[in-house]
């Protein structure tokens, strides 16, 4: 028994694979007769048209991509959960792709959705990136981008952010107001906004309270766990 798609249905109504498709879609150059004899054989053969190939002649995947460093950060699982309730909500699906905070692994996962494989990119920069022309491809071939927590600055495009100045200042303030006398910042990257606006907000609240040389207490950080631990 032959599969039941365009070419079988074609067959069976004498008509060619390109009439059929277009009778499904409602085509406006398909007469109503036509459109009544291809439906009524697809509801009995129980056709099932194929996402994934409507999804290519429309140009579009009905699919998101969706980078970021880690999922251990329950920060970055939450958002994932929340990008897939809405992605699945409004027909889309969503792809997850971690970084670990590689700046290699972030462009060459940029090079594989330049090919089309999605509609749209919601990311959170990986901690080693400090070049960005992927990111300028990834806007020049016209796929929307979303930067949400972990931004580039340098491409025009829609950012969601908080605002780390004054998360730095305020958490700096809050503990010398405790009684704290010293209060060091672990930075953990000089690549990304948000570590430098936090670290920005550090500085200022240590100088408010008369410190002189507060960078003297900025411990900078990187992604292997044993080295930090000698700091």
């Amino acid at each position: 028994m032959d599969p039941v798609n365009l070419k079988r249905l074609a067959k069976e109504l004498n008509l060619a694979v390109s009439t059929v498709s277009r009778a499904l879609s409602d085509s406006y150059d398909i007469s109503v007769e036509t459109k009544e004899k291809v439906l009524s054989l697809a509801r009995k053969l129980n056709y099932q048209p194929n996402p994934y190939a409507r999804s290519l002649r429309k140009r579009n995947s009905n699919t998101i991509a969706v980078i970021v460093p880690e999922i251990a950060n329950n920060f970055f699982s939450l958002v994932i959960d929340g990008i897939e309730e809405i992605a699945q909500a409004n027909g889309y699906h969503v792809l997850i792709y971690l970084t670990h905070e590689n700046y290699q692994k972030e462009a060459a996962f940029i090079r594989l959705l330049l090919n089309g494989r999605v509609d749209g990119v919601l990311m959170s920069l990986a901690s080693e990136t400090a070049d960005i022309s992927h990111l300028q491809d990834l806007s020049k071939a016209n796929i929307p981008i979303v930067f949400f927590d972990r931004i580039c600055e340098e491409i025009p495009t829609v950012k969601v952010t908080t605002n780390d100045y004054e998360s730095g200042y305020l958490a700096t303030k809050h503990l010398f107001e405790r009684g704290s006398k010293a209060v060091s910042y672990l930075a953990f990257s000089g690549n990304l906004s948000i570590d430098q606006n936090r670290m920005q907000g550090y500085l200022d609240a240590v100088r408010d309270q008369n410190i002189k040389n507060a960078e003297q207490y900025v411990v900078h950080c990187g992604i292997d766990r044993a080295e930090n631990e000698k700091k």
